[in-house]
């Protein structure tokens, strides 16, 4: 459908409502058997115009604390795709300074480190966070992603993360990334 004919559409139907709303109000008189008095017309305008005005204002002030709302988490979550670019990294890092422990070179292990701890704080002070998921917390598949199933060691353990694959991460309210974990049953 064409806008002209949209707006066709448009003027026909508040046409026709506004000859519904003046023969409505013209069977409201006759009923009443009498004409309505200048001052009384101009008081029936009144309040339909303070009644528009007011409906306007409510419909303005929820638009502005929508845009509000929506501003606010935009600013939240504006590094979202950076950050999410750069998990992977922090997975490297921790991977390296894991294997770093283990030679004699401490001097590297504390330059790689200190990288490591520079990069997570900068993230941090951004919004992100860590998912905190150990063995032996009980799976929630809102916020775990099962990577597979094993049968668990003990009883106490069905149901229940068995090991962590990979960290999740939180980005403000929002999570960004799962925790991959295996889980026992």
């Amino acid at each position: 459908m064409s806008d002209k004919e949209n707006t066709f559409d448009d003027e026909f139907l508040e046409n026709e409502l506004l000859e519904d709303e003046t023969q409505e109000e013209k069977q409201d008189n006759e009923i009443e058997g009498e004409e309505l008095s200048e001052e009384e017309k101009l008081r029936e305008e009144l309040a339909k115009e303070k009644d528009k005005f007011l409906r306007l204002f409510a419909e303005f002030e929820n638009y502005k604390r929508r845009t509000s709302k929506e501003r606010m988490e935009l600013f939240k979550t504006a590094g979202q795709e950076v950050i999410v670019s750069l998990l992977p990294v922090l997975d490297d890092f921790d991977r390296a300074i894991k294997e770093l422990a283990k030679t004699d070179d401490m001097e590297v292990f504390k330059g790689i480190e200190l990288i490591n701890v520079k990069l997570n704080e900068t993230l941090k002070s951004k919004g992100l966070e860590i998912l905190e998921v150990r063995a032996g917390d009980v799976f929630n598949a809102d916020i775990h992603e099962a990577i597979t199933q094993i049968p668990a060691p003990d009883k106490k353990m069905k149901g229940k993360v068995i090991d962590v694959i990979e960290k999740g991460f939180k980005l403000g309210d929002r999570i960004i990334r799962h925790p991959k974990v295996v889980v026992g049953n």
